[in-house]
């Protein structure tokens, strides 16, 4: 097939760009070189085959020389041979692109360990992988990474990592037995392993503006991808799941599943130090109202208060034909960062002026790059504590969006709402409501 229809590096990019997996194919941050040269394999599983899947797959594969992909597995059959086509293809391409050949020794996935449902996470789990990549909908992502770790596997766990408090405690709990178990965690919250904004937020903690008082994020865009339409022979779970955007008890709600990383700069900034209490408003106001879109928000604005007064402020959207904005702002007693990451511009005004000079890096890639050499070097990695306390931050915005009600740290993180008591499966499940502030009940 392949050789009737060789595939280039350009060819590839083009093909892959309406997958949506950001940083695909981007070009590797150290020189590797392909398996066979007597290095021990490091069996790679994944769990969830969608886009970002794919696109943290082929990372896993570029990020080590010895990483092969050993098994897959999603919910659903027909996600598996696209993200292992797409995955195949771009081991053929870097074998192109290099001349060495045995790029294609990295895909050594039997048809036998490829599965789907619902159970297929613990399938892929026991098929004998090293390490298991985990890019589900958020939803299932406390259960599965808690099955990891039983195991003994080491993780990259894609973000948000909850969309609830239970699942966040059960993260937390992940965190600390992966750490007596001597396990690496790398979390997707990717901008952490960005240079230029790290560079930034170096500069921040050092004391370049000061002692921050004031901060503002933002993740304003014009949507998500488009939702499917039912199909008639699709039941509740598999319409829901299929549209799992649209439905806050798998997503979270754009609020958790999208703009947690402009939340996640707050946290980052402030130590990872918890807010004592926010207030938020969210609501409705663009998106159209049909199945397929679900009960999902497609605005929110929140105010965090932390110790000493400190406050952030947080503000997302989804409405067509508006401006785009991703953008952070922090304010000390010294000057103020404007930090612009999708365009690498950081600057600080005040008693010292500075500006970045960080280049840009593939941050998707760095990611799995420091996965992997942790695991070589036995030196664990672990971002468990961090990436469940920036869910919760979105998480308690939510909360508080929904309900009308001032939302305390405590509060949000002994809350026992779980959106998803039931048992996966092909079934029968009830449609969630639009949230209703002042109707709609903490709990």
């Amino acid at each position: 097939m392949h050789a009737e229809n060789p595939i280039t590096r350009r060819r590839f990019v083009s093909t892959t760009a309406a997958l949506g997996a950001a940083g695909f194919l981007a070009a590797p941050s150290f020189a590797r070189r392909p398996l066979g040269r007597g290095v021990d394999p490091l069996r790679v599983g994944i769990v969830g085959c969608g886009g970002r899947g794919t696109g943290a797959l082929v990372q896993a594969l570029r990020a080590d020389e010895g990483s092969v992909l050993w098994a897959m597995g999603d919910v659903f059959a027909d996600r598996i041979e696209p993200c292992l086509g797409h995955a195949t293809e771009a081991m053929l391409d870097l074998a192109e692109e290099t001349g060495e050949t045995n790029w294609s020794g990295k895909i050594q996935v039997d048809a036998s360990r490829r599965y789907s449902g619902f159970d297929a996470f613990q399938r892929v789990i026991d098929s004998g992988v090293d390490v298991v990549i985990l890019t589900t909908p958020p939803a299932f992502r406390p259960e599965h990474l808690a099955a990891c770790v039983k195991a003994g596997k080491h993780v990259f766990c894609e973000k948000p990592v909850a969309v609830d408090a239970p699942g966040v405690r059960s993260v937390l709990e992940s965190a600390r037995l992966a750490k007596q178990k001597k396990l690496s965690i790398m979390s997707g919250f990717c901008w952490r392993y960005q240079d230029q904004v790290r560079e930034a937020f170096t500069k921040l903690q050092s004391g370049g503006i000061g002692d921050i008082h004031t901060l503002q994020t933002t993740y304003n865009t014009t949507g998500w991808v488009t939702p499917k339409v039912r199909k008639s022979d699709w039941s509740d779970t598999e319409f829901q799941v299929r549209n799992w955007h649209y439905f806050h008890p798998i997503s979270g709600d754009h609020i958790v599943e999208q703009a947690v990383h402009a939340i996640d700069w707050i946290g980052w900034a402030l130590g990872d130090g918890p807010p004592e209490r926010c207030w938020a408003v969210g609501g409705r106001a663009t998106r159209p109202d049909k199945p397929e879109t679900g009960n999902v928000y497609d605005h929110f604005s929140i105010t965090y208060e932390y110790p000493g007064g400190v406050r952030a402020y947080h503000m997302c959207r989804h409405w067509p034909n508006t401006a785009s904005d991703n953008t952070g702002y922090f304010l000390g007693s010294k000057g103020k960062m404007t930090m612009r990451p999708w365009n690498g511009h950081h600057v600080i005004e005040g008693d010292t002026p500075w500006r970045g000079t960080a280049g840009g890096n593939d941050m998707y890639q760095r990611e799995h790059d420091l996965l992997f050499k942790a695991i070589r070097t036995g030196e664990p990695h672990n971002d468990g504590v961090a990436m469940a306390h920036s869910t919760l931050l979105a998480i308690m915005g939510r909360m508080s969006a929904y309900t009308g009600q001032t939302v305390t740290w405590e509060q949000a993180l002994a809350s026992s709402e779980n959106l998803n008591p039931d048992v996966w499966a092909f079934a029968d499940r009830a449609t969630p409501e639009l949230a209703i502030p002042g109707r709609t009940k903490f709990v």
